[in-house]
């Protein structure tokens, strides 16, 4: 909302703004005249290519760092040297090979920092110390130093939720680094910011002037180099005069690539016109009061200007935005981003559960086809047992009517004794009795074989089995009663002749 106001303000009195804005502009030149060092002069950098490295073609045939030496499980390439591989419990370092003369200084470290967990370890640390190759347990360098020690610290020791941490630390040579507790009463300044797996290379600069300690950092979300942002400034602090400058890391029971890509080195020189400051004119003096004057008064005037518009032009409901509701902190912006990624997550994961319970269902499917093929298959398989039975009693009658018959034919031709009819007589009894057997035996196969087929079959008959038998049983009843009957007849006319 204030914005809008303060546009239409422009829009209805562009004379008293363009005079605020240049005495506005007048101001800021005296109050930013100085430069951002805290000297107040203007400050020339001069690169110190024997403090420094960079790719491509950062090492030599041999394998050595022009300048610089490497310790532990460093490994230098053509295009970055790397410090720790993601192997657990591994150290290394890099350390200038001269002694640093300059007081006032400033380097840039350009480095990766790269894992496959979620957190990180252990982290990696820029020295400024009074003794160069320094191996230990302090993120790779030695205990109780002498100097400067800038640490990117990823793993949370003391379990605060407080990492990764940028921490500064001073030390005497005496002090000892508390690694439980991350140093926490150790720490002059720092700030809080993710360093690890980034898309663009990370970027410190840390700079040294007139006593003064500023740590920019560059979080590597842009690949715009100039993109620094201050993470913390201490005043009053005293470096040794002389000293080299190296970088370490170190890993524990978690693992990263600590990649260093760039070391760049600038001695920091006071302009020599500037070095003594003049003492400020009278005149100066009162034409900055008079402009500080000019601007409080055109300052009333476009507040009342404000106000006078918001009378005539009354606010209505939806005009004007809010500008808290419109610009998110940075904090909401890496939220949202976050939740954001988990929800495309969560939506693959949903669609991925869709497709296994399409392919469960379709298996359950094809296993309830296969197990009903194995039911059809068993039922046809006692089907064709229960039809094989029925084949060898059908072959049983059959021989027991061609023995009944070859009888008969011998009755026929006289050729059986008198008492020939009761063998006969015995003989059709038992025949009927295993024919009765036989009835029986296909009834309770027809029972048997229409329980265990609950529904129709795929081909249609017009007659069952059963009752196909039973009628095959009484033809031939019929047929063996009527040669019987017939048999006896002739017998017994041949009596009379």
């Amino acid at each position: 909302m204030r914005s809008s106001v303060l546009l239409v303000a422009m829009s209805e009195c562009p004379v008293v703004f363009s005079r605020l804005l240049l005495v506005a502009t007048l101001l800021l030149n005296q109050c930013t005249g100085q430069s951002a060092h805290s000297s107040g002069a203007k400050v020339q950098r001069r690169f110190e290519y024997k403090y420094s490295f960079k790719g491509p073609h950062l090492v030599q045939p041999d394998g050595t760092i022009p300048f610089w030496d490497h310790y532990g499980d460093a490994i230098p390439s053509e295009e970055s040297i790397r410090i720790t591989p993601s192997l657990k419990s591994k150290t290394g370092s890099v350390w200038s090979k001269y002694l640093h003369t300059d007081e006032n200084w400033e380097v840039e470290v350009v480095f990766r920092i790269n894992g496959r967990g979620r957190v990180g370890a252990d982290g990696l640390a820029v020295w400024y110390t009074e003794e160069g190759g320094q191996d230990g347990p302090i993120f790779g360098g030695k205990d109780q130093w002498k100097g400067l020690g800038v640490f990117f610290d990823s793993y949370d020791n003391d379990q605060l939720n407080n990492n990764p941490y940028i921490m500064i630390m001073l030390n005497d040579g005496t002090q000892q680094y508390n690694h439980e507790r991350d140093g926490v009463n150790q720490i002059l300044g720092g700030c809080i910011r993710d360093f690890r797996n980034k898309p663009h290379p990370t970027r410190a600069k840390i700079e040294y002037y007139d006593k003064v300690l500023t740590i920019f950092y560059h979080n590597g979300v842009t690949s715009n180099k100039d993109d620094f942002e201050i993470c913390a400034r201490l005043e009053n602090v005293d470096l040794p005069k002389h000293g080299y400058f190296g970088v370490s890391a170190a890993t524990g029971g978690l693992a990263d690539d600590h990649d260093v890509l760039a070391f760049l080195t600038h001695s920091l020189v006071a302009s020599k016109e500037e070095k003594t400051a003049e003492p400020e004119d009278v005149s100066t003096k009162e034409e900055r009061r008079k402009i500080e004057q000019e601007y409080q008064e055109y300052d009333e005037k476009l507040s009342k200007a404000k106000e006078d518009y918001q009378k005539e032009h009354p606010k209505k409901p939806g005009e004007y935005m809010d500008e808290e509701n419109v610009f998110e902190a940075p904090e909401m912006r890496n939220m949202k981003i976050i939740l954001d990624g988990q929800s495309e997550i969560y939506s693959l994961v949903k669609a991925l559960s869709i497709k296994l319970d399409e392919v469960v269902s379709h298996l359950e499917k094809q296993m309830s086809l296969s197990t009903k093929v194995n039911q059809e298959k068993t039922q046809v398989t006692d089907l064709l047992s229960g039809q094989k039975e029925i084949v060898d009693h059908i072959r049983d009658i059959r021989s027991i009517t061609d023995d009944v018959k070859s009888k008969v034919s011998s009755l026929g031709q006289g050729t059986v004794k008198q008492d020939g009819d009761a063998g006969v007589l015995k003989s059709l009894q038992d025949l009927e009795g295993y024919i009765a057997a036989v009835h029986s035996d296909v009834k309770s196969l027809a029972a048997s074989t229409q329980m265990t087929t609950n529904r129709p079959s795929a081909e249609h008959q017009c007659v069952t089995t059963s009752y196909l038998l039973t009628f095959f049983a009484v033809q031939l009843l019929c047929i063996m009663g009527f040669m019987f009957c017939r048999a006896k007849r002739e017998a017994a006319s041949k009596k009379f002749y």
